[in-house]
């Protein structure tokens, strides 16, 4: 992986980990999900023109997506409502990376060396060891431990279709701008249909964290299209899901959550596997 992308790509990390704590901190975390979508959606909306439009073959993997996107969103709302960001958010995202390499395997025939293999088991290891304190901890919060794995299902799939997509796209940045509003203004229509009298309520409460969660969001994703397009999936969703150690110590610093040697040891795990897959 060239110094490049796996500069942006962390980059795209931090920022990913800042919008989900933001979404865990507003006090209605659908509305401020949907404002996030929504607000990316809008920015894909002004950029269209400035970009060429998608070759064709593009548009299924466009359809597609913007349905996995909208089950991803719907599924991490349900496992925020049951489950400690501090447990979810780690599940989901560092199930994830395996999931997308072996379906990188499968679907793009893709060969990983041993070495990247071992890179991608630290990264999983290190970022699920942060949700793990004892076998307690999973037995009493198991619905929404299960949304969490449903959501990491949706994560690797959506990284995958996506990948296809922007590969066959033509434009990158045209395969971002219409997937951020294809996916973002829907469920924004519907958070309003489902939600009605209280959605602008809502609104007003939490537009800021949504409006700077979209914009995070949308850079972040963008750098991730575009990083897959310059190799291997697997890796890169790998090195993504580091957000979730910068999402560890963001907690630390912004949420008063207790500063932990766990925390410490699984940023150490993930660092060795992130300068594997540099290295390699």
């Amino acid at each position: 992986m060239s110094p490049l992308v796996l500069g942006l790509v962390l980059f795209a990390a931090l920022l990913h980990a800042g919008w989900n704590a933001l979404v865990k901190l507003t006090d209605d975390r659908l509305v401020a999900m949907a404002l996030l979508a929504g607000s990316s959606g809008l920015v894909g909306l002004c950029l269209i023109p400035f970009f060429a439009i998608p070759n064709a073959a593009a548009w299924p993997y466009i359809a597609v997506t913007s349905l996995i996107h909208l089950g991803y969103m719907g599924f991490l709302v349900r496992a925020y409502a049951h489950g400690d960001f501090g447990q979810v958010y780690p599940i989901a995202r560092g199930t994830a990376p395996l999931l997308t390499a072996l379906l990188g395997v499968i679907v793009f025939g893709e060969q990983l060396a041993g070495l990247q293999w071992l890179a991608i088991f630290l990264i999983t290891g290190g970022i699920i060891s942060l949700a793990v304190h004892g076998i307690g901890s999973i037995t009493h919060n198991l619905k929404g431990i299960t949304y969490a794995l449903i959501t990491a299902v949706f994560i690797a799939s959506y990284t995958i279709v996506d990948a296809a997509g922007a590969r066959l796209s033509g434009d990158v940045n045209g395969f971002a701008a219409w997937l951020f509003v294809l996916h973002g203004i829907p469920l924004f229509i519907l958070t309003a249909f489902v939600r009605k009298g209280e959605l602008w309520q809502s609104i007003k409460a939490n537009w800021r964290p949504g409006l700077m969660g979209g914009a995070m969001s949308f850079v972040a994703y963008w750098i991730v299209l575009w990083a897959v397009t310059q190799g291997d999936v697997a890796p890169i969703a790998a090195v993504r899901e580091t957000s979730v150690i910068f999402a560890a110590f963001i907690a630390v610093l912004f949420m008063s959550e207790r500063f932990s040697w766990q925390r410490v040891g699984a940023a150490i795990v993930v660092a060795a596997g992130v300068i594997l897959l540099a290295a390699y």
